[in-house]
Order: structure tokens, then C-alpha cells, then sequence
């Protein structure tokens, strides 16, 4: 197969792009290359387009002569949805449309890479059933839900060949350092603080980077048109367990760890159910304890690849959603 990967650029698309590459595929990117994307998380002969998949004629352009497409680009970061929603519809409800409109015309497949967050919060137990209905509580996944609701109209009216994937929390080497493991493996590194939301007893489904992709994969050669498939590490663990391991791996003092005030609407819990991927021969096979280990490694070995990034416009950010947070911490 020839497979377009829009967002290859970023942290899951760079994994996969590498993955079917090793698995003989012929693969084209496209990405839009914002903050999160980096061409240097691509081999410099990997097929790149730069550009949008909110515009009909960059998809077409990268799109010419594939059999597929695996859609990961998108602003993914709840943090920042909170901060500024706007450019989430753009992305992941206008691109999603004109890649299934680019379906249309085509004939060709679709993977789209959704989010357990758009099942909403599971406190009260049990796990996420690709049937349940969608109790999305941040921009970031609302927007991915009209995503995923695009769709299965799309696969129900039009009968284009599209399925979504639903995947757990990602971890693993090269994440861009805003997220919650990279963020704090950096950050202890560096002596710095770890900022801990809340109470730090939210529990996250994790799944290795690696898993993930492999994941995908399968609903990508085996998936139903129209199905949905949850891709779920198995491996929950509350924030404060995985940052006082993160701690521990980078070889830092646990006074960094401070409380700091929560995020507006946090979830306390996800969970996912994937009897239905399982019954394609998927499984995940990396232990959170060894992915961690991994991926705390990769930062420590790595510091030429994220160092520039986080003395960059990242600074911005950081003040903007820490800074007053950090002022107001408490010693955890």
C-alpha cells in the first residue's frame, strides 16, 4: 500500500510513519508542521507535503496516488483547548471533513486516530464501550468527537470506507514536552518543578507509544468501514504514582513535585474496553513500568532533540498555564 499519514510529523504519526515503513509500505506525510510537528522526527527521504488537510487542495496534492490515509493531525493538547478553543474545530472538524470528502471522490480507505476523552469521565468505574454514547468535557474533545461523529455519517450516507480508532493516554520518546510524562521527565531532569494537577489522584489508562501504532495497524488493513475500536493500554495508574516514578527514573529530589490549583472540568478517570481490537489480534505488549523506563531514557539521552523546544515560544505557554499555578503550589 501507498498510505498518506496527515500529521506524520508529530509525536503517534512520526511512530507509524516508521512502522509501516519498516513493514514495506510506501508512505507520504502531510503536516501543517505547527508547534507539535517536527520534520526532524522524520527521516529526511520520507515523502513530505507541507500543508493543511483543512484544504481540499493540500489533501489532494498528498493524496495523489495512496490507498489509504491515517488521520492524525490535530491539535491535541487539552491544556491549550482550554486556553484558546479556536483552532481545534478547524482541525479536527473541517480537516476530518475534507479528508472524507477527498473519501468521496476517491474511493479510498480511512483510518481516523480519535480519544478515550471523548467517552468522558468513568469515576464511578467500569470501562469505555465503542457503543457508549459520547460525554465529551473539554474543547479538545468535543472537537475530537465531531470528528468521529463526521465520521460515521460519512461511512452510514455516503458509505465511504472509514473507521476511527479510540486510543488510550501515549507515552513514549519524543512527545512534545507539554504533555504530562514528557513534561515531567524533563522537568525533573532539569531540577525544575513538576506540577501536579489537583490532588494528583487522577487515573489515566496508559499505552506505549509502540502499542498504539500497531494498534491502528490492524483496524487499518482489518477494521470494518463505519467500525469504531478502542486501542486501551490496560495499565491505569493515578498521576501522582506515575510522577513519583518519573521521579525516581530521573534520579531527582521529590521535593519538586508541588500541588498545584486544578485544571477547569478535569476528568478523574478513563478506561477502555478492547475485547472488540483484541478480536483482531491485537494486544498490547509493553508494561507501563518498562514504556516509562524507555521513555524517561530517551529524554535523558535526547536533551538536543527537546531542549530547543523548551527554550523556545514553549516558555510562552508554559508561564501562561503554570506560572501563576506555580506560585500558588503547595508541597505535595
Amino acid at each position: 500500500m501507498k498510505i498518506l499519514v496527515t500529521g506524520g510529523a508529530g509525536f503517534i504519526g512520526s511512530h507509524f510513519v516508521k512502522r509501516v515503513l519498516r513493514g514495506g509500505h510506501e508512505v507520504a506525510v502531510l503536516d501543517k508542521l505547527t508547534y507539535s510537528g517536527n520534520r526532524a522526527n522524520l527521516a529526511d527521504d520520507v515523502e513530505f507535503h507541507h500543508g493543511d488537510i483543512a484544504e481540499p487542495a493540500d489533501v489532494a496534492r498528498a493524496a495523489a496516488g495512496c490507498d489509504a490515509i491515517v488521520n492524525f493531525a490535530a491539535e491535541t493538547h487539552v491544556d491549550r483547548s482550554i486556553l484558546s478553543a479556536e483552532d481545534f474545530g478547524r482541525a479536527e472538524f473541517r480537516g476530518t471533513q475534507v479528508l472524507l470528502e477527498h473519501l468521496r471522490r476517491s474511493g479510498i480507505r480511512l483510518v481516523q486516530v480519535s480519544t478515550d476523552e471523548v467517552y468522558g469521565d468513568l469515576e464511578a468505574g467500569g470501562s469505555s464501550k465503542e457503543t457508549d454514547a459520547l460525554n465529551p468535557s473539554s474543547p479538545y474533545s468535543a472537537a475530537k468527537s465531531s470528528g468521529d461523529l463526521l465520521v460515521h455519517a460519512y461511512a452510514r450516507t455516503f458509505d465511504v470506507n472509514a473507521s476511527v480508532t479510540r486510543g488510550s493516554n501515549t507515552y513514549g520518546p519524543n512527545q512534545y514536552p507539554e504533555k504530562f510524562i514528557p513534561l515531567f521527565a524533563t522537568n525533573a531532569l532539569d531540577g525544575q518543578p513538576l506540577p501536579l494537577y489537583g490532588d494528583g489522584k487522577q487515573i489515566r489508562d496508559w499505552l506505549f507509544v509502540e502499542d498504539h501504532c500497531a494498534g491502528i495497524e490492524v483496524v487499518l488493513h482489518a477494521g470494518a468501514p463505519g467500525g469504531i475500536y478502542n486501542v486501551g493500554g490496560g495499565d491505569e495508574h493515578e498521576n501522582i504514582d506515575v510522577a513519583e516514578r518519573i521521579i525516581e527514573l530521573a534520579g531527582a529530589d521529590r521535593s519538586l513535585l508541588r500541588s498545584v490549583p486544578d485544571r477547569p472540568g478535569h476528568d478523574r478517570r478513563y478506561s477502555l474496553e478492547t475485547s472488540k481490537l483484541r478480536g483482531l489480534g491485537w494486544a498490547p505488549q509493553t508494561p507501563f513500568e518498562d514504556g516509562l523506563r524507555e521513555t524517561v531514557d530517551w529524554y535523558r539521552d535526547n536533551r538536543a532533540w527537546w531542549e530547543p523546544i523548551k527554550s523556545g515560544a514553549y516558555r510562552e505557554y508554559y508561564e501562561q498555564q503554570y506560572g501563576s499555578r506555580l506560585a500558588d503550589s503547595t508541597a505535595v
